[in-house]
């Protein structure tokens, strides 16, 4: 198991290292100049401009601007934010509780629908029900979240006036971000669900499990959804990443100070080291979660095995 979560690593070495090559080229070559970006709308002079860009590294080429970066990198320092002077790790840390809070709280919303939602269309399949659920999978799979998000601040904030539009700090204000960002997941969840779960009923041992007597309920929670279980947990943890790049746009939306909305706030500025060492970070995330999500493979299935 060790052998593999260290091959697993190595194989992502590539992986990550292309992502940061990609956004390093991309902030590079997008119109904008950090340097003019800090001095602000002040009457800069060229010279002004020219010692900010050689205080921040900008004179450089670009390869040894890149390669400087990777080696501080490799020590354990991301730098620091070229329009705060804060230490960029220092800055993730303070916005990861924030995001988190956001992204758990949407995962627990989005598995309980559709999972809930994916069994009973699953369950009571060709009838009313079925269509129901289906069609509420298929409209959370067809809004994208920043229109669900301004859906849900007018007829929630708005209309009926139940929870506050923006903020966060009380409960209150975690609902309808968290439900904008699920109602989307959701979705493409039930639909897993509900696949997986009329293949597994179909299958030979949960005919027998019932022609022997078992009540429905432990035909359902141990014979099928165990079993049903595999592919929707690679759902799950795609789910997982989908949620985190989804606070980019909910947490814009509803004024929360997380990693996304910092992430928007470090490309409009182009604060190059804090946008890479972002962008790192989700990177490193998405890595550990699916290796994770082959681990949870091995207990839900005993007979998977990594050798």
């Amino acid at each position: 198991m060790i052998r593999y979560i260290a091959n697993r690593l190595l194989q992502a070495i590539p992986t990550v290292i292309l992502v940061t090559i990609l956004v390093f080229l991309m902030l590079h070559f997008t119109p904008g100049d950090p340097a003019q970006v800090f001095l602000g709308d002040r009457h800069s002079t060229p010279e002004q401009l020219e010692r900010v860009r050689a205080e921040m590294g900008l004179d450089r080429p670009l390869y040894e601007q890149y390669l400087n970066y990777m080696s501080n990198v490799l020590h354990g320092d991301l730098g620091r934010s070229l329009i705060t002077n804060f230490p960029v790790d220092d800055t993730i840390l303070t916005r990861i509780p924030h995001t988190l809070e956001l992204t758990l709280a949407s995962m627990l919303i989005s598995t309980v629908l559709g999972v809930g939602l994916g069994m009973l269309a699953a369950l009571r399949h060709n009838t009313i029900i079925d269509t129901i659920a289906m069609a509420f999978a298929l409209l959370g799979i067809s809004v994208p979240v920043y229109w669900s998000s301004l859906l849900f601040i007018l007829l929630f904030s708005v209309k009926l006036g139940w929870f506050p539009p923006i903020g966060q700090g009380s409960l209150d204000r975690l609902v309808l971000p968290a439900f904008a960002l699920a109602f989307v997941s959701a979705g493409a969840l039930a639909r897993m669900v509900r696949s997986s779960m009329l293949e597994v009923l179909n299958q030979d041992y949960v005919i027998t499990a019932r022609s022997k007597g078992l009540s429905e309920r432990v035909v359902i929670f141990r014979h099928t959804l165990r079993n049903a279980l595999i592919p929707v947990v690679t759902i799950l943890g795609l789910t997982f990443g989908n949620l985190v790049g989804g606070a980019v746009l909910t947490e814009t939306i509803f004024a929360r100070l997380g990693i996304g909305r910092m992430y928007v706030q470090a490309v409009v500025e182009k604060d190059f080291t804090l946008v890479q060492g972002t962008t790192l970070f989700v990177a490193l995330s998405y890595v550990l979660i699916n290796i994770g999500i082959d681990l949870i493979y091995v207990f839900i299935d005993p007979r998977i095995k990594y050798d």
